[in-house]
């Protein structure tokens, strides 16, 4: 088989190049995931043929690639795997079979999980600073790049949040500086409407005659018009004793 030889000259120049622990998920770039896919399956037909050969195991392998194509190997044939898959799953008399192997499932996605957060646990230790021992320098440098990396976001959402908090204060202060003009100018209004009522209420009846003495014993008619029936010299002023 072709790929037999593919495959196992991608692993001797894996072990050349030396393995590295990479993060299980989708990989997001096209060309990297078409890639990967062709040397694991690859590496996944190998080893359903060893297991096939080495055990005599009846093996049966199904594959298809996120464009449809359709990728299988059987020692026996597909179909009458899937058959015999089909009556052994919905034999009574064998339940064992099913439910081992749903056991064996499950606790390789428990170990899984437990593998998984030792290593979340082990990474927020060395971020806290702690059990840097182990580590070697690569790791510490790596390290180090992410905790920088780390407290410059830190940093700057502080320092937006720092602006945002003072440009709102700076908006606060002006209003209540427009506030504290408005009413300082209600009150100065407030003020001189009280001294206008208060001048009003302090004036004569009589507004706009000039202000003369009294006096008890003489009356002054001096303002009187001038009477058409006397003489010129009749009309001086006079004055008007009074008893």
């Amino acid at each position: 088989m072709e790929f037999f030889h593919q495959s196992s000259e991608g692993s001797s120049s894996q072990k050349k190049m030396g393995r590295g622990k990479i993060e299980i998920k989708r990989i997001e770039n096209t060309t990297n995931r078409q890639v990967t896919f062709c040397k694991r399956r690859n590496g996944l037909l190998k080893k359903a043929y060893e297991l096939s050969v080495l055990c005599d195991a009846e093996v049966a392998l199904i594959v298809f690639s996120n464009r449809g194509r359709l990728y299988e190997y059987a020692n026996q044939s597909v179909r009458s795997t899937i058959e015999r898959y089909k009556k052994a799953s919905s034999d009574p008399t064998n339940p064992g079979s099913v439910a081992e192997a749903n056991t064996q499932f499950y606790q390789q996605e428990a170990a899984k999980l437990r593998r998984q957060i030792r290593d979340i646990q082990n990474s927020n230790r060395h971020i806290m600073g702690e059990a840097l021992s182990s580590l070697p320098l690569k790791d510490l440098k790596t390290l180090e790049n992410r905790l920088e990396k780390g407290i410059n976001r830190v940093r700057s959402k502080k320092n937006e949040m720092l602006f945002a908090e003072i440009e709102y204060m700076q908006k606060r202060e002006m209003e209540l500086q427009n506030a504290n003009m408005y009413l300082r100018a209600k009150i100065a209004e407030g003020e001189r409407h009280q001294q206008q009522t208060e001048m009003m209420t302090s004036r004569p009846v009589y507004e706009g005659m000039p202000a003369q003495p009294y006096d008890r014993n003489f009356l002054q008619v001096n303002d009187l018009e001038p009477n058409h029936h006397y003489s010129r010299s009749d009309q001086t002023p006079l004055q008007l004793e009074l008893v």
